[in-house]
């Protein structure tokens, strides 16, 4: 008899603990979604930065005010926006914004499409691995600048040598970028994906893709970086009225006609195209990524 109560009363404890467990898995397995409220993106997202600015600009304004160097070397906030303004007045700079991010963006789409099934294909075959692997990391590391000046001889001043030297400057850094997420991918993955019949392209598409997409994100990034920093020395390097004026061209003419505000207003430029296609590219496709992998929390 004694037994028997004992079991009764030890049953209804297992049920609620198997409940509780549910309920708590439950609970690990939903993502709290709220809207953060306008006040608190003010706070975290758009005021540190702003302020970073002003900083930035008031440290820049005193180191003028107190003459640490020539107006000649180091112009103040006020002449680079005199110089800006000017050119909104005449009218070129959007058009000289436009030369150079539409030269890179293309650039970089052809760099897409050529370094994705190049690091598709030397991530999956090991002899292409073995024989091109090493110089895809050579590659990476050599300065885009080296390649404008065989680019100018082989190619001639025009848009065609721009875009070799944005290839041959972003296409390794995109395929090193998908070998080195497709060598994360769980091999577990690789096999259930051949058990269920996804094998050649369909596997590739469906399996290794999808489970590489953070290391192949991280390789467009810094394709877009080579992308970027190859054009500008091209533009710099390789100046031609041909060329049409870019961004490399406009810091050029800065020099050569010895405008500092026109030279500080460039380098602003550059720094600022490559923040927002970041900020308006790049960022919301990690988030992305991100949210759809249960690392970030819905706002």
């Amino acid at each position: 008899m004694a037994s028997t109560e004992t079991t009764d009363a030890v049953k209804p404890v297992k049920t609620d603990d198997l409940a509780g467990l549910e309920a708590g898995l439950d609970a690990l397995d939903s993502v709290q979604i709220r809207r953060t409220p306008v006040r608190e993106v003010l706070l975290k997202k758009v005021l540190p930065p702003v302020l970073a600015v002003a900083l930035v600009l008031l440290a820049w304004q005193l180191l003028v005010t107190a003459k640490v160097a020539d107006e000649g070397k180091l112009p103040s906030p006020g002449a680079v926006w005199d110089s800006l303004a000017a050119m909104w007045l005449q009218g070129t700079l959007l058009e000289v914004l436009w030369t150079s991010v539409s030269r890179a963006l293309l650039g970089f789409l052809l760099a897409l499409a050529i370094g994705t099934p190049l690091g598709l294909l030397v991530a999956r075959v090991s002899v292409v691995r073995t024989a091109i692997g090493p110089i895809l990391s050579g590659l990476q590391s050599l300065p885009s600048v080296a390649w404008v000046a065989p680019a100018v001889l082989w190619l001639g001043l025009n848009d065609q040598m721009m875009f070799a030297v944005i290839l041959l400057g972003a296409v390794p850094s995109i395929a090193n970028g998908l070998v080195a997420g497709v060598d994360q991918v769980p091999p577990l993955f690789l096999r259930a994906g051949r058990t269920l019949g996804a094998t050649g392209l369909k596997g590739a598409w469906h399996i290794v893709m999808p489970a590489a997409l953070p290391g192949y994100l991280a390789g467009l990034k810094q394709g877009w970086a080579f992308s970027w920093r190859s054009l500008m020395a091209a533009e710099i390097i390789a100046s031609s009225p041909d060329l049409g004026l870019g961004l490399g061209q406009l810091l050029e003419n800065g020099r050569n006609n010895f405008d500092m505000p026109g030279i500080f207003l460039a380098i602003i430029l550059i720094l600022l195209v490559g923040v927002a296609i970041d900020l308006l590219i790049f960022s919301p496709l990690e988030r992305m990524v991100l949210r759809r992998r249960g690392l970030l929390v819905k706002s």
